[in-house]
């Protein structure tokens, strides 16, 4: 299966990663691929960056060394009612937006039901494309309820490359992601693999993503990754559903 996107990487601006949008788009150039997303971290976690970052990303080129780039953010779920921290005309001057659990904004290890609920209001919001890394074991997850909401939403959930790394802080990961997984497999459920790079050499990389993926035998028609036309169209869908 041939990834011709990542979904999820961060830059300097996320304030614990290492390299610029243009560094990021150079890897993902020199890696083969057709679109990278740069989601750098939103407001609500410490000592990253700031909403007016968010408000002026019309000023950066969506196309960087031959590839498409689509800049967004990472929101931070701020509470179990699935608050999040950019408003309305913040998200709209994003090209996506990934909604995700984060020990800095919320605390873990609390129950599944809140935990759950703050994802499923997250993806109520039209602005909200993706749910990421939601394989956490500190942030236990009624996976069926996620899953059902993602088909009913058209929601992407992530399977996230860095949380199945040999060296992720996240816990237990894999045996989630794969639950997780073989749900989706049973509703026809679309994923999306995210390197969650933050440095240049991890942008594209996908092989712990992968790997799982092959041993559980994934559909790789579910992995929207194949298709940057597909992944667009879905975000737009999402889109269609913002109040005017």
């Amino acid at each position: 299966m041939k990834f011709r996107l990542d979904s999820h990487s961060h830059t300097v601006a996320s304030g614990h990663a290492y390299s610029t949008v243009l560094e990021m788009a150079k890897a993902a150039a020199d890696r083969g691929l057709e679109l990278l997303c740069v989601t750098d971290h939103a407001p609500g976690m410490a000592h990253t960056t700031c909403r007016d970052y968010f408000m002026n990303l019309r000023v950066i080129d969506r196309t960087l060394f031959g590839i498409d780039v689509m800049l967004g953010a990472e929101l931070n779920l701020m509470d179990t009612g699935g608050a999040l921290d950019l408003d309305g005309p913040a998200l709209k001057e994003l090209d996506l937006a990934i909604a995700s659990l984060h020990p800095k904004c919320i605390p873990p290890n609390g129950d599944a039901d809140g935990y759950t609920n703050a994802v499923l209001r997250a993806m109520e919001n039209p602005y909200v494309a993706i749910i990421g890394h939601p394989d956490d074991g500190r942030y236990p997850l009624d996976y069926p309820a996620v899953v059902r909401a993602a088909g009913e939403h058209g929601v992407l959930l992530e399977v996230n490359n860095s949380s199945l790394a040999p060296r992720s802080f996240r816990l237990d990961a894999h045996v989630h992601c794969a639950e997780m997984l073989r749900l989706c497999r049973r509703e026809g459920v679309c994923v999306t693999v995210g390197s969650d790079a933050h440095f240049t050499s991890a942008v594209g990389g996908h092989a712990y993503a992968h790997a799982l993926l092959r041993e559980l035998g994934f559909p790789p028609e579910l992995v929207i990754n194949r298709d940057p036309g597909a992944f667009r169209a879905m975000i737009a869908r999402r889109r269609e559903r913002i109040p005017h």
